[in-house]
């Protein structure tokens, strides 16, 4: 989707702080953190939402969790949270799915 905010990022045309990339996943520091450590991790493929995710494009979503738990562990995270909103009334501001890991504070439940 060329409009895309986080397409943007993929390709380049949006500066970010990124953490990691491979072929499929693209990990980044928020822009407006919301605790210690906050980063980003998306497919570069655009799927809306959790609501987008097909057989088809599974497997990107696995390899998220990979590249999520391998960050956390490189970064001496023992203890995050993992976020992805679905939808406006939810909390998603860019509709491309994504997954915010947060740590570096205690998280309160329920969470909003």
């Amino acid at each position: 989707m060329s409009d895309c905010l986080f397409c943007k990022i993929v390709r380049g045309e949006i500066p970010s702080n990124k953490l990691y990339e491979d072929d499929a996943v693209y990990a980044f520091y928020d822009i407006d953190p919301q605790a210690p450590t906050h980063f980003l991790v998306i497919p570069k493929s655009h799927i809306a939402s959790v609501a987008g995710i097909t057989p088809e494009n599974a497997a990107v979503v696995a390899r998220i969790f990979t590249v999520i738990s391998d960050l956390a562990k490189q970064l001496g995270l023992d203890s995050y949270r993992v976020v992805s909103n679905t939808g406006v009334q939810a909390g998603q501001s860019v509709p491309h799915l994504h997954f915010h890991v947060l740590s570096g504070r205690d998280m309160t439940w329920p969470p909003g």
